[in-house]
């Protein structure tokens, strides 16, 4: 055995030297004789002799072997039979290193019971009472969508009367106001047979189990033959509710027809968190779906998740189809399951619909987050910056430079400042660019880093910001490297540029860029930063136009120096106003003489 075996007990060590090499599962205990970690094996000596016999760069890893001070195994038949028990254990015990299934969601599901004249109806609760549950449904609406559907194909009873035989031979039963809104046949009094009744719980059976085509072909032939019969009022009923089936349908249908009885599990892989969703297809539309959040405790890969998964969907739901969509193969095999990676075509078309819901689910957990937990939020949000930027700690401080010009006149650039990932709008600057002559942006941007850090050098080096983004590719990248090393900041603070198109992150040095998820969150907030900077860039940009345009034409009238200028602009707060102002309040403010000089001047000009 390794480094790490001899620095365990003897007992331990000869546990780890007497290992089978067949299937199981097995247990890491620390010292206090606690289930710190389950895991399955296809061979137990090849998998456990790995935890100990080479350095693991990953910490927890690391940790894990250093906390592990006994071990126990179970051999099972089959790799599948590991899964289930590995899987079965983990939900046990909930040791502290192992993947977490987040999954505490109650999903709705659509129940119809086992009674002579069946009741249907929403629920979370799935109970062993003979009844037939449909779903689960990832949405409430979704679920009433589908029993709004049902009730207004057919008059199914709402009540929950316990009508059984000896119920209608008392003759208990009262019409109540349903049976008279005809939303209702009069169950409780018999007035519908249970055979008719039950051809009304079949088709919203086959509703609920996609058969909508059969449902459509059935209600296309009845109205045939009730046409053929001059029943053209009972036909017209029909045709309202096959129209009806055929909207539900058009809605419900996402691929071609011809894929039938198929799973699907698509996968957002976020590092930390993994969404992978389940999809069930029959007939082209998706009748059941669920979504398993698993957050990583140590180097899970998506393969093992895979296999968590479609374990869990298993035994939940009590079976698996013969036909699995996957985007790749899991790690375990499954008796009786053919899995696919399509490339292409509806299938591909499937696994992507799929990975769309995994990924909403990931967003809409993270802004189910911000509002209940905003610090843990931006907390998470920084952990990915980390990563995607390659840096070395959080950035909690980043700032964000833009150059702003229009056909070359008053070049200025904004600099704006995020705080654990928000915007701090107090911290905001802008800058008039003084030593670049002409619409220069990668001069100009090397100005303005200069002056910026010089500056807050001096009076707040504690302030450093651990991330600057220049908005731009590797031109004004290299220039804000130069006034950084000249200001001997290079080796303190980060840099990327970001190009125009927001996806191309550009790093010092690096010629290829680095493509971010359009989903991430890390481009989230970029394109927060660069947004702002322009916001705050093009105000700064107009105002400063606008105070330029306005001082030329008081500057062009003879005789009128900047101290009058200002003394105007001051008092009357726009050029519109003084050119407006009589020759008597002119006087009043600048004198006589230059009021018939500023009332010629406009005077001329209107």
């Amino acid at each position: 055995m390794g480094k790490h075996s001899k620095n365990k007990s003897p007992e331990l060590q000869q546990k780890l030297a007497i290992l089978p090499e067949s299937p199981g599962v097995y247990m890491y205990y620390d010292a206090e004789g606690t289930v710190i970690y389950v895991g399955k094996a296809k061979n137990l000596k090849r998998r456990v002799s790995s935890y100990f016999n080479r350095t693991h760069d990953v910490l927890r890893t690391a940790l894990l072997v250093r906390a592990i001070a006994d071990m126990s195994y179970i051999v099972v038949p089959t790799e599948q039979d590991a899964l289930n028990l590995e899987n079965s254990m983990i939900k046990e015990y909930k040791p502290r290193y192992n993947v977490l299934l987040k999954d505490d969601k109650s999903y709705p599901w659509i129940c119809v019971t086992r009674e002579l004249y069946p009741r249907v109806f929403m629920t979370r609760q799935r109970l062993k009472d003979g009844s037939k549950y449909f779903g689960p449904y990832t949405e409430a609406g979704s679920a009433r969508a589908v029993l709004e559907l049902a009730r207004e194909l057919y008059p199914i009873r709402t009540c929950r009367l316990p009508i059984t035989p000896e119920y209608l031979a008392r003759g208990k039963g009262r019409l109540c106001l349903e049976y008279h809104l005809k939303r209702c046949l009069g169950c409780c009094t018999g007035r519908i047979s249970p055979e008719d009744y039950a051809v009304y719980i079949e088709h919203i059976r086959q509703i609920l189990r996609g058969e909508t085509g059969e449902l459509m072909a059935y209600l296309r032939s009845e109205m045939e033959r009730l046409s053929a019969d001059l029943r053209f009022e009972e036909a017209e009923v029909l045709k309202q509710k096959y129209r009806l089936v055929e909207r539900y349908r058009a809605k419900s249908v996402i691929v071609s027809q011809t894929i039938d009885n198929v799973d699907v599990f698509g996968v957002d892989d976020d590092d930390r968190d993994v969404y992978i969703n389940y999809m069930h297809v029959r007939r082209g539309a998706v009748v059941r779906s669920v979504t398993l959040q698993y957050k990583r405790r140590m180097e899970e890969t998506v393969p093992e998740l895979l296999s968590y998964a479609i374990d869990e969907i298993h035994t939940r739901f009590g079976a698996v189809c013969d036909e699995v969509v996957v985007p790749e193969l899991p790690d375990s095999e499954f008796d009786g399951v053919t899995f696919i990676v399509p490339q292409r075509g509806d299938k591909a078309k499937l696994l992507d619909v799929s990975v769309r819901n995994a990924r909403q689910s990931k967003i809409d957990n993270l802004k189910n987050l911000e509002k209940t937990d905003p610090e843990k939020r931006a907390e998470r949000t920084l952990e990915r910056m980390k990563a995607d930027f390659r840096l070395n700690v959080l950035p909690r401080h980043i700032e964000c430079f833009d150059n702003s010009n229009i056909q070359g006149t008053n070049p200025v650039a904004s600099c704006v400042v995020f705080r654990d990932a928000k915007p701090s709008k107090k911290d905001y600057r802008h800058f008039n660019i003084k030593t670049v002559e002409g619409p220069d942006d990668f001069a100009s941007m090397k100005e303005v880093l200069t002056r910026r850090y010089t500056r807050l050098m001096e009076e707040s080096p504690d302030d450093l910001p651990q991330l600057i983004v220049v908005d731009g590719g590797k031109g004004q990248l290299s220039a804000a490297v130069e006034a950084l090393d000249e200001i001997g900041l290079r080796g303190t603070i980060a840099v990327v540029g970001i190009a125009k198109r927001l996806e191309e992150i550009y790093f010092p040095g690096d010629s290829v860029p680095l493509y971010i998820d359009k989903n991430s969150e890390s481009l989230r907030v970029v394109q927060h930063l660069r947004d702002e900077a322009h916001r705050f860039g093009i105000t700064h940009h107009r105002n400063r136009r606008s105070k330029s345009a306005i001082v030329s034409e008081l500057s062009s009238i003879k005789g009128i120096g900047p101290g009058t200028e200002q003394t105007l602009l001051a008092h009357f707060r726009s050029v519109k106003r003084i050119s407006e102002a009589s020759l008597d309040v002119l006087a009043s403010v600048i004198g006589p003489a230059k009021a018939r000089l500023v009332r010629a001047h406009f005077t001329t000009h209107n």
